[in-house]
């Protein structure tokens, strides 16, 4: 497939009749192409959004980590979810959701795939109708071999950074992620009371 406002495809080959054809047809598909029209959208400032910034770094840092562990069989974010659960062992699945800011949908299919894999198991429900994470033998294996191989990606990563830039930046992303849980958590009591008042008036 070609880009729209990219490079017509080559094509490899001894050219054929229905070479040419088909080179005229995506031509003339290349120049009708028309987008919807744009003239009455506002869009200035949005290219200084945080969350497209913020995920913008975070899709290039994860695919540089992501490299960086290819041999071990994990990526970045499973890393991240065996670390976390290596740390608090036995953890339960909220706990972890709420350190690796992850929302339940996204962290049940993530924490499928790693018990599926072998790698961790889930307890049934307790008392307090609480599921508990822990790392298999399998898993902790995963992790010593992912670890030196995440310590070096990390070193260069930071090294390229410079001086003392990851420590302030750190903490200015600790800061900034409470701040964003705290307007989520505020917006979400709203939008219930909303509802609640809409459903009694209704």
């Amino acid at each position: 497939m070609f880009e729209i406002g990219g490079e017509l495809p080559e094509f490899s080959g001894r050219e054929h009749s229905l070479d040419t054809n088909l080179r005229s047809l995506i031509l003339d598909m290349y120049m009708q192409v028309k987008g919807g029209a744009t003239d009455s959208l506002d869009l200035s400032g949005t290219g200084s959004c945080a969350a497209f910034n913020f995920r913008r770094t975070a899709r290039a840092v994860t695919r540089l980590y992501d490299l960086g562990l290819e041999s071990s069989g994990l990526r970045a974010t499973q890393f991240a979810i065996l670390t976390a659960i290596a740390k608090f062992q036995p953890a339960s699945i909220s706990r972890i959701g709420e350190i690796l800011v992850l929302d339940q949908t996204t962290l049940t299919r993530s924490l499928r795939l790693l018990q599926k894999q072998r790698y961790l198991e889930i307890s049934p429900r307790s008392v307090r109708r609480q599921r508990f994470l822990t790392l298999t033998d399998s898993g902790v294996k995963a992790l010593a071999i992912a670890v030196p191989l995440w310590r070096k990606v990390q070193e260069k990563f930071l090294a390229e950074m410079g001086g003392d830039t990851w420590p302030r930046l750190r903490n200015e992303l600790e800061r900034l992620a409470g701040m964003a849980v705290q307007l989520e958590t505020l917006a979400l009591k709203r939008t219930a009371v909303a509802a609640a008042s809409k459903k009694e008036n209704g």
